[in-house]
């Protein structure tokens, strides 16, 4: 039987795309939301979740750190995908024709040379991929969407120009997650260790509790802060890590930060998809 890999969004989202180049072995399980997808690990229905985490243009998703702390899944791998912006329309329609696009509100303002080149005006929806749907099941004059090459396969529809996002960097991080930890060293690269903390209520805690890394030449790729339980208090953080929890560097500088804070959660290691620092 195939497994499936649970992603949010419909068919034809980047999360799908993201799901078909890393694991094009499994079938894609389109979810509502991202707790949805979570929840269909948990329940066995699909045997892995990818969730995107942040993008080169627009930042972090949202509510996804919030989320993986207490999903009770492990970060086994992560997945790059270069948002490559179509514009799509029902077959017989022509560019000229086209007066208004939807899209996801983040995908309107990457094409905005495009939009006014064409004199054509941006439509926020709630999802890319499902605006090209509901425009596949419904055409409508003057119409378009801007989403993946994939939701125009999927759903049938034209596209009209590909490749029209203004920057050519735009790249979205996807955390493959599963219900098993897997801890073993693996991959062509170097791991990466993710983890979120809370430090103690003590003056330079944070500061203190970075020292161990720099002290033992363990490179923190990332660093985060976030609000906890709605308190404007940014106590809790998420960290990137290049290296693996036996690596005596990466055990002492744990060592250390366990001095400073009241928990710490490793949320998974895994392979990093390519050789950065």
């Amino acid at each position: 039987m195939t497994q499936k890999i649970a992603f949010q969004g419909e068919l034809g989202a980047y999360s799908h795309e993201a799901c078909v180049h890393a694991r094009p072995d499994m079938e894609p399980l389109p979810c509502a939301t991202f707790e949805e997808v979570i929840d269909a690990v948990r329940k066995g229905d699909a045997a892995l979740a990818m969730l995107p985490v942040e993008n080169t243009t627009y930042g972090r998703v949202a509510d996804i750190h919030r989320l993986l702390p207490e999903s009770g899944l492990h970060i086994i791998d992560e997945a790059f995908v270069r948002v490559r912006i179509a514009l799509m329309a029902p077959k017989g329609t022509t560019l000229d024709s086209i007066k208004t696009v939807r899209a996801h509100l983040v995908l309107i303002p990457q094409c905005r040379a495009f939009l006014e080149a064409h004199g054509i005006r941006g439509e926020a929806a709630a999802d890319s991929a499902g605006a090209a749907a509901e425009l596949a099941a419904h055409p409508q004059a003057g119409i378009g969407v801007l989403a993946s090459a994939m939701a125009a396969e999927t759903h049938g529809l034209k596209v009209l120009a590909n490749d029209i996002e203004d920057h050519d960097t735009n790249t979205t991080r996807f955390l493959i997650m599963s219900p098993e930890a897997d801890m073993t060293r693996r991959g062509e690269t170097h791991m990466i260790t993710s983890f979120v903390f809370n430090v103690r209520n003590i003056p330079a805690a944070l500061y203190k509790a970075m020292g161990g890394f720099a002290t033992n030449g363990i490179n923190m790729t990332k660093l985060e802060s976030y609000m906890v339980d709605g308190e404007f208090t940014a106590t809790q953080f998420y960290a990137d890590i290049s290296g693996h929890p036996d690596d005596i560097g990466v055990q002492h500088a744990m060592d250390e930060l366990e001095f400073f804070t009241s928990e710490i959660k490793i949320l998974g290691t895994y392979p990093a998809a390519f050789p950065r620092g």
